[in-house]
């Protein structure tokens, strides 16, 4: 009995860590992609540049 609750509040453990890995990864992706996209805007505004 106490090997069975045991081994479901492990399994619980991973799954909130696989949560939180997940949201740091997609925070993470989401401010290189923000950086991105800034970097590319200045990249088209340089090219069409005009003196």
């Amino acid at each position: 009995m106490k090997n069975s609750s045991r081994s479901s509040s492990t399994q619980t453990m991973r799954d909130s860590k696989k949560k939180m890995s997940c949201r740091r990864l997609g925070g993470y992706l989401r401010e290189q992609k923000g950086k991105l996209y800034i970097i590319q805007r200045c990249v088209v505004m340089l090219l069409c540049w005009h003196d």
